[in-house]
């Protein structure tokens, strides 16, 4: 048993509490929150400067595209992006798994406890049966020619189902508007069942795809007429948003939203990967424009950043916002935890066992470049 104290503590479902001290068992669950140092032994505490808050959850990931850190050019757009990570399979599988256990093992450093990860194989199963860390397992479709449908979510079913196997969460999901037809996108509905919680969504990651559907111009919509995409992509879709219509307004977690307009924010879940939105088209979304307790975070992949690091995510965000640390910790904590459905996750509510991490070298209690996290 352990009793943890700093200059703050933020449980998350209750105010921050200065010198607030934590109770936990010795495997981490969650015995109780105290207001006053002296309602403890003095003897047991175990003092830290700094603030001390739950386990991170990086809500959106690409843990298998790990193999490709710094081989998309920073700062050329997301179709040079694209063409990047078409080099994917072009690396044995021992390359692509020591890249993935790096990677995985950067998060536990950085206090992440848990995922939303974007699948398209099988490259990452391995590791995560070792059960270091929690995952949400989306497994992506996309395919922009109407009569390969079938194949396509048939597929998705397989790979979904070698992940439920060895009991990992798997759900289908469409990568983006742009990248699935309407037909697509009803198939995809369709495999919703009881199992699933949760479905995601790259959404306005780029001014492209904002133009394809309000003006059918631009230079996605020049893409995909090079690559005879059938026009159902485009045609009755007049802003992005439109396909979650199509889904039947299941529980959603939109991704980037980086051109998003306040007129199109909706009662679902956002999550925002600042440091991925300014490598590869240096814009970031107005954060005032969503519901703090429904926007989550993410680092994307390493092809798209230099971390996955939630606190360095954290500080852009406080750097373009009004968010204060309460609201900031809920964001990379609470609110993914909640999203992707980690009920042990996300605050220091008794009984969960949360993870702890200590947040050292603040600025009072603001996020600097020289903060650190240390995994208590």
């Amino acid at each position: 048993m352990r009793f943890l104290t700093a200059d703050y503590l933020f449980p998350l479902f209750i105010a921050p509490i200065k010198h607030g001290v934590l109770q936990i068992s010795d495997n981490g669950e969650v015995i109780a929150v105290f207001e006053n140092r002296s309602e403890v032994p003095q003897e047991k505490l175990e003092v830290f400067e700094g603030v001390l808050c739950p386990g991170f959850v990086n809500a959106h990931c690409h843990l298998e595209l790990s193999h490709l850190s710094g081989k998309a050019e920073k700062g050329k757009g997301f179709l040079d992006f694209i063409g990047a990570i078409q080099q994917r399979d072009s690396y044995t599988v021992i390359e692509k798994q020591i890249a993935v256990n790096k990677a995985e093992q950067q998060m536990i450093t950085n206090g992440i406890v848990a995922v939303g990860d974007i699948c398209n194989t099988t490259d990452t199963l391995s590791q995560k049966q070792k059960g270091n860390l929690q995952y949400y397992n989306f497994i992506e479709v996309f395919g922009v020619k109407d009569d390969l449908e079938n194949q396509i979510i048939s597929d998705a079913k397989d790979l979904r189902n070698q992940f439920r196997k060895v009991a990992q969460k798997a759900t289908i999901s469409p990568h983006a508007p742009y990248s699935v037809p309407p037909k697509l996108m009803e198939e995809i509905k369709n495999s919703f069942s009881n199992e699933d919680e949760l479905m995601t969504i790259h959404m306005q990651e780029t001014k492209h795809e904002n133009e394809l559907f309000e003006h059918k111009r631009g230079s996605f919509y020049n893409w995909l007429k090079e690559i005879n995409a059938s026009p159902e992509v485009w045609n009755n879709r007049t802003k992005s948003n439109s396909v979650l219509e199509e889904l039947g307004n299941k529980k959603m977690l939109l991704v980037h939203n980086t051109f998003s307009k306040k007129k199109y924010i909706s009662d679902n879940y956002y999550c925002t990967c600042p440091k991925a939105n300014l490598y590869i088209e240096n814009a970031l979304p107005d954060y005032s424009m969503f519901d703090a307790n429904k926007l989550c975070v993410g680092t994307d992949s390493l092809a798209s950043n230099n971390s996955l690091s939630i606190l360095e995510e954290l500080n852009i965000i406080q750097e373009n916002s009004n968010f204060d640390m309460n609201t900031l910790l809920k964001i990379a904590c609470k609110n993914g935890a909640e999203a992707l459905g980690f009920e042990q996750l996300g605050t220091f509510e008794k009984g969960k066992i949360p993870g702890v991490n200590l947040i050292g070298n603040l600025d009072g209690v603001k996020v600097t470049a020289e903060s650190f996290i240390k995994v208590i």
